[in-house]
């Protein structure tokens, strides 16, 4: 039961893992004069803002009343799952009507500006903002806690598939800090071409994950029922 609900979240995390403004933020801050303190600062507060809000909806979905038998509908999860499919579209569409123009180059964030100066604490606090409060986040947070806790896992299955959510979550902005903690200099033109590809396609990985995504919930929801 453990190995098929880790399997079931697995893509999941591949649209908070593949975050383009996320990944761009991180070599940016690697490519800053404080970049070992602003890199490990940014990974916490990332690292947090993904372990909250999935902790949070995997004790919500297993509060959820139980199926009335192993193999009976279970309609309560469909419903969620059918909305949470729902938001995660709009939010494609979304990103896609924000999609740059041929050719123009990609707006990026104001505060993208400042990060050369970022210390350890303004380099956590941006994690936090980039992960918690993001509707992408938590909609997928919610998606990943409804399969974790709808599963009828023991508490420690249920801790140890949350793990592993939480690690391939992070995984895509904590490599670039250990690999810059090995090899700085070595990785720094790869980064700043990665950085650059990343910030002009940005919109364009966004939506076609959250598609993925989207039509992954509307398959789970179809199941429940």
């Amino acid at each position: 039961m453990l190995a098929t609900v880790i399997g079931e979240i697995l893509p999941l995390t591949l649209a908070i893992a593949i975050s383009p403004l996320t990944i761009v933020a991180v070599i940016l801050m690697l490519l800053s004069p404080n970049a070992r303190r602003a890199g490990i600062g940014f990974l916490l507060g990332w690292g947090i803002g993904i372990v909250v809000p999935v902790t949070v909806f995997v004790l919500v979905a297993g509060a959820l009343p139980p199926k009335t038998g192993s193999d009976g509908p279970d309609p309560i999860r469909a419903i969620i799952q059918f909305v949470l499919a729902a938001l995660l579209l709009l939010l494609a569409v979304v990103q896609w009507r924000r999609r740059p123009e041929p050719g123009a180059e990609p707006a990026l964030p104001t505060w993208m500006s400042a990060i050369d100066s970022f210390t350890f604490a303004r380099a956590l606090g941006l994690g936090l903002l980039l992960s918690i409060p993001r509707p992408k986040n938590l909609l997928i947070a919610a998606s990943a806690g409804m399969l974790i806790g709808g599963a009828g896992l023991s508490s420690a299955s249920a801790a140890i598939a949350t793990a592993v959510f939480v690690l391939c979550a992070v995984s895509t902005v904590l490599i670039p800090v250990v690999a810059y903690l090995l090899a700085a200099e070595r990785l720094r033109a790869p980064m700043e071409a990665l950085r650059e590809w990343l910030a002009r396609e940005n919109a364009v990985i966004t939506t076609v994950l959250l598609v993925v995504i989207g039509v992954l919930m509307i398959g789970k929801g179809l199941g429940s029922l």
